[in-house]
């Protein structure tokens, strides 16, 4: 006897058309986010990072991904945590690209490995060495994570304007916390080549450990989005000093660079150019 399972065959595949659906695992649809995206880990960070916007309400909660959506300076803005790692980033990129989305920021701390770095600084990445797992399912490891000119531009000048010491640079992402940076595990355990591995980056001028940053970046770039992020300094590696300090700089700057954007985009436009350059102002 033949059973027609045409029905669970459609769900199972996604017949419907997924810019509208409601998403699996954020539980938003088209038109819950703005084009401008925050991405702290943390999902308590979000109730941080909306404490700064003009007005904001809830759109979802669901596992790790809680979404706020608002606006800021009077720019339509959102936010959804992503819990920690790659692989729950990608999943983030990925369903909020298929609401609308187009511009996305991480949004967290790090562990600064250069000594011109203290706590509570911020790290702007530039471009991210892929020393995780997740971008590696999408593209060859030679492929670049590199963030969007524009947004490291944008989160430079909401920095400045903010009057926060920060730099602007390379960033290691990793799988683990413990092992993948170089620091010690349970009961003293160092893997493989560990002191090696971080002097290694250091001479190559990375700034910073993180633990999202590359995977977003390289799906923002396979799918013509533009990405950035920018951290605040928890750990300084060259001193052993740690503090959870300045928490608030990191969202306050990505807030305004949402913003700045959003007058990017009007110089873009007014000009009839291809991509905003300084040029084209502020």
């Amino acid at each position: 006897m033949t059973t027609d399972n045409s029905d669970d065959a459609s769900t199972v595949h996604g017949s419907e058309d997924p810019q509208t659906d409601e998403q699996y695992h954020l539980e938003v649809t088209e038109g819950d986010v703005a084009e401008g995206v925050l991405l702290p880990g943390n999902p308590e960070r979000v109730a941080k990072i909306t404490d700064c916007w003009d007005d904001h309400d809830v759109v979802a909660d669901h596992r790790e991904y809680r979404t706020a959506t608002g606006t800021y300076d009077e720019t339509p803005i959102s936010v959804t945590s992503t819990g920690i790692g790659a692989p729950s980033s990608a999943i983030a990129v990925e369903e909020l690209a298929r609401v609308g989305a187009d511009t996305l920021i991480r949004v967290g701390s790090c562990g600064a490995i250069q000594e011109e770095t203290d706590v509570g600084d911020l790290i702007i990445t530039s471009g991210a060495v892929r020393q995780e797992g997740t971008s590696k399912e999408y593209v060859r490891e030679e492929y670049p994570a590199v963030a969007d000119h524009a947004v490291v531009a944008a989160l430079a000048a909401a920095a400045d304007e903010l009057g926060y010491d920060y730099h602007v640079g390379l960033t290691a992402s990793t799988d683990s916390f413990y092992a993948g940076q170089s620091r010690e595990g349970f009961q003293g355990f160092l893997a493989r080549d560990a002191d090696d591995k971080i002097e290694e980056l250091r001479e190559a001028g990375v700034l910073n450990f993180e633990m999202e940053a590359s995977a977003i970046l390289t799906l923002a770039q396979i799918y013509g989005l533009r990405a950035g992020a920018v951290c605040t300094v928890y750990a300084d590696r060259t001193t052993g000093e740690f503090q959870v300090t300045g928490e608030s700089k990191a969202a306050k700057t990505a807030s305004k660079a949402v913003s700045l954007l959003a007058e990017m985009d009007d110089r873009v436009d007014e000009a009839g150019a291809d991509a905003w350059h300084a040029m084209l102002g502020l």
